[in-house]
């Protein structure tokens, strides 16, 4: 039995990654158990050279370990929840390191974290890093930090304790109407409201569509779709100037969302 809610997620390469041949740094990962749902974004650190393959592995690996520490009875009230998913997360890690000679930490293994835990009873958000999460509405950035070097989880594996998870809000389930969580390229997404879509005449559009537009809980795709469309470099042909005339991607950095939106008529 899942949670009462509809869930929409997506992952886009930017535009800076794209032009450089590079991959999505970004990933994602939606795991359930019962009626608990585990849900995180993940973005690698733009300056390692495969941070695709830490981002992958940290987002899965998170909302796993936030899965096991549930199933062990700790309550995500609890101060020592997130202590006990780190602890979890930076054992994997470890394990992973050792095995390849302790070589993968700058290259592989930096990522932030932006993620939640939905039980029956109460929604945890929690964070490492940059990123962006939405709360019925209300839209909180995390970042950007010094340097725009962002505390990676995996700091843990070089000085024990660096780097914490971070509790961000703590609200009864009942509550929650509508929750995103995205990398920090949402962030850039969030201030292109005016802006006209590549080879069309609308408007970007707020946020807000993401959890309030229909489609994007109809149509499994329609939210990736939809990033996609905007970050994709427009070419036209302007025949009176007897040029092509580029428009850029919108989005220039890697973009993750997750959109959960409670189902009409379910507490």
């Amino acid at each position: 039995m899942l949670p009462p809610f509809d869930i929409a997620a997506a992952s886009v390469i930017g535009r800076e990654h794209a032009r450089a041949g590079r991959n999505n740094q970004d990933a994602f990962s939606l795991l359930a158990q019962g009626e608990v749902l585990a849900a995180v974004v993940a973005d690698g650190c733009g300056s390692g050279a495969h941070s695709e393959v830490g981002a992958q592995l940290g987002a899965r690996c998170v909302a796993q370990a936030v899965l096991a520490v549930v199933a062990e009875g700790v309550s995500v009230e609890s101060p020592e929840f997130l202590e006990a998913v780190r602890a979890r997360v930076l054992k994997f890690l470890t394990g992973l390191n050792e095995q390849f000679g302790g070589s993968l930490v700058g290259e592989h293994l930096l990522f932030t974290v932006v993620g939640t835990v939905v039980t029956p009873v109460h929604t945890l958000v929690f964070s490492a890093g940059d990123g962006l999460w939405a709360l019925n509405g209300e839209v909180h950035s995390l970042g950007p930090f010094p340097n725009n070097a962002p505390p990676y989880l995996a700091y843990g594996l070089l000085s024990p304790g660096a780097v914490p998870l971070e509790r961000q809000a703590l609200v009864p389930t009942s509550d929650v109407m509508a929750l995103m969580l995205g990398t920090d390229g949402a962030g850039d997404l969030s201030k292109l409201a005016e802006t006209k879509v590549p080879e069309r005449d609308e408007p970007v559009g707020p946020l807000s569509q993401y959890w309030t537009d229909e489609r994007y809980f109809q149509n499994p795709d329609a939210l990736r779709r939809r990033l996609a469309l905007l970050g994709r470099e427009s070419v036209r042909a302007d025949f009176t100037a007897h040029r092509l005339v580029r428009t850029p991607s919108l989005l220039a950095d890697d973009t993750t969302l997750i959109v959960l939106r409670r189902r009409m008529g379910r507490a």
